[in-house]
């Protein structure tokens, strides 16, 4: 990948490790069985491709793939169905994340919410965003899964993008908590939210991490801008993982990145008990690829020290989170 060195690097990193059993979710369209299958020959997964034997197999025969090498978990022509199989192979330890195919994000997320994957922690969605000419990996969390966070499952938010980043080699890494502005209105509820952040983590709500806010993008991303508008912050210019108010700021946020700005993007759900790798339909096979690189890494350097001291959450516990 030479136009995306800090995607490349991550994905050397990853090819260190065992490869990570994958339960890929109805890889029944090209696209999606294209980025499974390069992941694997990349030795960054050992697919369990889960979904209809026929239509796994029409799917093959258009993308000009063998998968006669991978276990097939056939179900019916179901995405919920599908979904529940790959979220049982997981708490049977036959695999150790899950990769969304061609279902619909809300078919796979219920499976997981409404089982023992789901943990006390909030499930959260992180981005990791190589942007040419920009000399760091910027992280945009959540931009597809908490429509409106309150400040308990942002602090879930926060930690989620902290953990992830510290697995992909950002040892303390700077979070900026993003809004319009960088005075506190009672008007703008994300500059409120921010400075409440920021208390908490100062206090030591966060663990590894710099937190500051609320912050514009231009502040988190420049120390000239910082320096014109007078703004002392240990976060200003130099912000590895940008924190959006919402769910929709978010999504324009990346969205803005890839089809603007030329950069590729990687991400995965963290918060359950398995990483889940969820890509867009649209995304590219080279997306889906580093996806699972984080995946991979995040799933052998940081999840299992976690997953010991955290609970899971079964589902008679659970009134079913906001998606």
């Amino acid at each position: 990948m030479p136009l995306y060195p800090n995607l490349s690097r991550i994905i050397a990193d990853a090819r260190g490790y065992p490869p990570l059993a994958t339960a890929v979710v109805m890889p029944t369209e090209a696209t999606a069985l294209v980025g499974a299958v390069e992941a694997a020959q990349s030795g960054l997964m050992m697919p369990i491709l889960v979904g209809p034997r026929t239509s796994i197999a029409s799917a093959a025969l258009a993308a000009g793939m063998d998968v006669s090498a991978y276990r097939i978990a056939d179900t019916p022509e179901d995405g919920s169905r599908a979904a529940a199989e790959a979220v049982r192979l997981c708490l049977a330890g036959e695999a150790e994340a899950i990769m969304k195919g061609a279902l619909h994000t809300d078919e796979l997320m219920r499976a997981v919410f409404s089982s023992a994957l789901h943990t006390l922690r909030r499930a959260s969605h992180v981005f990791v965003v190589d942007i040419p000419g920009f000399p760091r990996p910027l992280i945009v969390t959540d931009a597809a899964i908490n429509i409106a966070p309150s400040i308990e499952e942002k602090l879930h938010i926060i930690q989620n993008a902290v953990d992830l980043a510290q697995a992909i080699g950002i040892d303390v890494p700077r979070v900026a908590l993003l809004s319009a502005v960088e005075t506190v209105s009672p008007q703008l509820r994300s500059t409120v939210d921010a400075a409440k952040l920021r208390d908490i983590a100062r206090r030591g709500g966060v663990s590894g991490a710099i937190v500051d806010g609320p912050l514009g993008l231009d502040l988190a991303l420049s120390q000239e801008a910082a320096r014109i508008k007078g703004v002392d912050s240990p976060v200003a210019g130099c912000a590895d993982i940008l924190v959006v108010p919402g769910l929709e700021s978010g999504n324009f946020l990346y969205k803005t990145m890839i089809y603007l700005a030329g950069a590729e993007g990687a991400g995965i759900v963290l918060g359950a008990r398995a990483p889940i790798i969820l890509t867009s339909r649209a995304s590219s096979v080279q997306s889906r690829v580093a996806s699972c690189a984080l995946a991979l890494l995040y799933t052998r350097r940081v999840a299992a020290a976690r997953n010991a001291n955290e609970p899971a959450v079964h589902a008679d516990q659970l009134a079913r989170p906001r998606a």
